[in-house]
């Protein structure tokens, strides 16, 4: 990490860099803007901008344009080692045509390792039943996704069909339709019209168990 006593910061630009890299290190995770206004006894206001003069001067960096996760750089203006998580938000449902950082239903947040899951504005979906086991995604593991619109043969992806229900399956386009194939013998394949489905993104890792073990599907 940049030396926090480094002589272009200020006493308060030095007082949040420093509650940051406390709070990041003990949790991984980095502290949402009430509690670091209510820890530091400054206005939420005071926090959000002493964060973005931070952010110029190449001490910290955002995750996304709409994230609230903050990585502290080093010297090389890369991530330091300290922050090796991230949280990913749970979607309670997808709705057509929104983005996924403006979904209202979320269920939560999951934790997962920054350095593996990289991708911006990743989201998540808690799985339901057991039509994908074959592919090491079981009922209640909490599968992690890359936003998408498009697919290519054989990804699993998450797709919205009749603009209602959410599905998570292996993706092929035909000539004449789509196929949403389960990885489980017990289920047949659905096939869809072009207009029936929409891909909203690419399941890219699964957390597991009560602790979360993060790993990726087959």
């Amino acid at each position: 990490m940049k030396p926090i006593s480094s002589t272009d910061l200020t006493e308060a630009q030095r007082r949040v860099l420093a509650y940051l890299h406390r709070e990041i290190r003990a949790s991984g995770r980095t502290p949402s803007l009430r509690k670091a206004a209510g820890d530091l006894g400054i206005s939420h206001a005071a926090v959000g901008q002493l964060i973005k003069v931070l952010e110029t001067k190449g001490y910290l960096r955002r995750e996304g344009r709409y994230s609230r996760v903050l990585h502290i750089l080093n010297r090389a203006d890369e991530t330091a080692g300290l922050h090796r998580f991230r949280e990913v938000a749970v979607i309670g449902r997808i709705t057509a045509g929104l983005p996924m950082y403006a979904q209202q239903e979320w269920a939560g947040t999951v934790v997962v390792d920054a350095e593996i899951y990289r991708g911006r504005d990743l989201f998540s979906l808690r799985i339901r039943g057991d039509s994908m086991r074959g592919a090491g995604i079981f009922d209640g593991d909490i599968a992690v996704c890359e936003p998408r619109q498009f697919a290519e043969n054989g990804e699993i992806v998450v797709a919205l069909i009749h603009g209602d229900e959410a599905t998570v399956k292996r993706f092929f386009r035909r000539g004449d339709h789509i196929e949403l194939r389960p990885e489980n013998a017990a289920y047949p394949p659905c096939r869809y019209a072009f207009d029936e489905i929409l891909i909203q993104g690419k399941v890219v890792g699964v957390v597991r168990g009560p602790k979360g073990i993060p790993h990726r599907p087959v």
